[in-house]
């Protein structure tokens, strides 16, 4: 406390006086774990705590953790894993059916065939475009999905599908689901972590991270893509040491008073323990992101060593870093509508297939080679594909391809997937699922029976409602991709 006054600083005195930082407002001990991180001796009787201690699954777990390589735009499935030979014979011609277009002014009922041959793979013999040759080089690790679907046709209502369960903005997302579900193997490091693009946000922005209506010690936290990748983590030369052990301590007791004349207060229980996770990071969270310690041979094998490669590489390499130190959920994201191929897709594609092969590849196999494959879920897809169409019929350097919800691929690695098998099929112009159907709530219930967790029994009450990530709908395990 400053010495030219006589009365004790009030807790808004405290947080306020001086430029303290992150790493001074982190209460290391604010609760002493016996309290914010316990579970409740009697749940029934007494009110309910929201923290990240670590919670029983419903049932054994295959996946203790999942990293979300989200491509936001639609990556046109056709022209990367899901051939469709009629395109080829059809390549400038009539479409003979019918086709729901996005945008209808610059739709046209012309074909277009894929320009990038296709060949098969690995041991599985599974198709893969030349556009993604080290994808092609782990496909045997590889569950590729062709029929996912979600039938919402534009990027904000496909992302919150895929995110929420809901079509609608301001509900929780699956990581922050996984997180309340299991809390956290780690409590100095966050237990959700979203790593976006140094260009830009996605589209729907920081929604992709939220937690809703779920309390908001369950929201991800945000590593820069730019040093300092978290900001403010150290306190000012003034104030290290003993001087900010003994203001945290002094924060502490204030803290204590404060909640105890507020219980069941969600956001300030979670603000006290950011602030707590703040001080644990001030070492752990710049040690998991020093990626110094990583030899040459790996930080290469992720392409941090080309232009084109770098920045995504770094990206899924600290991805890695984080899961095998306990962090639960990660997502590594493309810039805004990095995939959304309206047109000139000829050189699109390729520089996003460019920037995204070789690391999401590389992480599939340093993951597996350190033994953590098995146990960590790895998601690499969009919101949407591509129609078989031509969009922007302007000539060959111009044209691309509109949304299309109806029909596309994800690929999934690791955490009780098989691996170099393909499931569903779209029709044969790839327009439509029409085979093994995999919707955004299926495609839940499965990621959560991954974890342990029942998607039905997964529940929050709110205003009298019992709250699930499905959302009231059925959800099938879709059991036919799982080891």
């Amino acid at each position: 406390m400053p010495s030219n006054t006589s009365f004790p600083m009030t807790r808004r005195q405290a947080l306020h006086s001086g430029t303290f930082g992150v790493g001074t407002l982190a209460l290391a001990w604010i609760l002493n774990r016996d309290q914010l991180l316990a579970e409740p001796a009697k749940p029934d009787l007494e009110r309910k705590r929201f923290d990240l201690a670590l919670k029983k699954p419903h049932h054994a777990p295959k996946a203790k953790a999942m990293i979300s390589l989200f491509m936001q735009g639609g990556p046109s499935h056709m022209d990367l894993l899901d051939p469709k030979s009629e395109l080829t014979k059809l390549d400038g011609k009539p479409f003979p059916g019918q086709i729901k277009y996005d945008n209808a002014a610059e739709a046209s009922s012309t074909v277009l065939g894929s320009p990038w041959k296709f060949a098969k793979h690995g041991q599985s013999g599974i198709d893969v475009s030349e556009l993604l040759p080290h994808t092609a080089g782990v496909i045997d690790d590889i569950c590729v999905v062709r029929s996912m679907h979600t039938d919402v046709n534009n990027h904000v209502q496909s992302i919150h599908a895929l995110n929420t369960g809901r079509i609608v903005s301001g509900h929780p997302t699956l990581g922050s689901w996984v997180c309340y579900g299991l809390g956290s193997e780690t409590q100095t490091l966050p237990a959700f972590v979203a790593l976006p693009d140094p260009v830009s946000l996605p589209v729907s922005t920081t929604e992709h991270w939220s937690n809703g209506w779920l309390p908001a010690v369950y929201q991800g936290t945000v590593v820069r893509p730019r040093e300092p990748r978290i900001p403010n983590l150290d306190p000012p030369p003034y104030l290290k040491g003993e001087p900010q052990q003994k203001l945290l301590k002094y924060l502490e007791e204030l803290n204590r008073d404060h909640l105890s004349k507020r219980p069941g207060e969600l956001d300030l229980e979670a603000r006290i323990a950011s602030y707590g996770l703040a001080a644990q990071m001030q070492t752990a969270a710049k040690e998991a992101l020093d990626l110094s310690q990583e030899t040459e041979a790996i930080k290469n094998m992720y392409g941090m060593n080309e232009p084109a490669t770098a920045d995504y590489g770094a990206r899924c390499l600290i991805a890695r870093r984080l899961i095998e130190r306990g962090v639960r959920f990660v997502q590594v994201f493309t810039s805004n509508q990095f995939w959304d191929n309206h047109g000139s897709i000829r050189t699109t594609l390729p520089a996003a297939c460019k920037k995204t092969d070789k690391p999401a590849a590389a992480l599939v196999r340093d993951l597996k080679q350190r033994g953590l494959l098995d146990s960590t879920l790895v998601m690499w897809g969009g919101e949407m594909g591509r129609l078989p169409v031509i969009q922007n019929n302007a000539g060959p350097a111009k044209v691309g391809r509109d949304h299309n919800t109806y029909g596309f691929t994800m690929w999934f690695a690791g955490g009780g997937m098989k691996g170099g098998h393909v499931h569903g099929a779209t029709d044969e112009f790839g327009h439509h699922a029409i085979e093994n159907k995999v919707s955004q709530h299926d495609f839940h219930a499965t990621l959560l029976h991954l974890f342990g967790l029942d998607a039905k029994k997964l529940v929050y009450s709110r205003n009298n409602q019992e709250l699930s990530l499905l959302d009231g709908h059925e959800g099938r395990i879709v059991k036919e991709i799982l080891r």
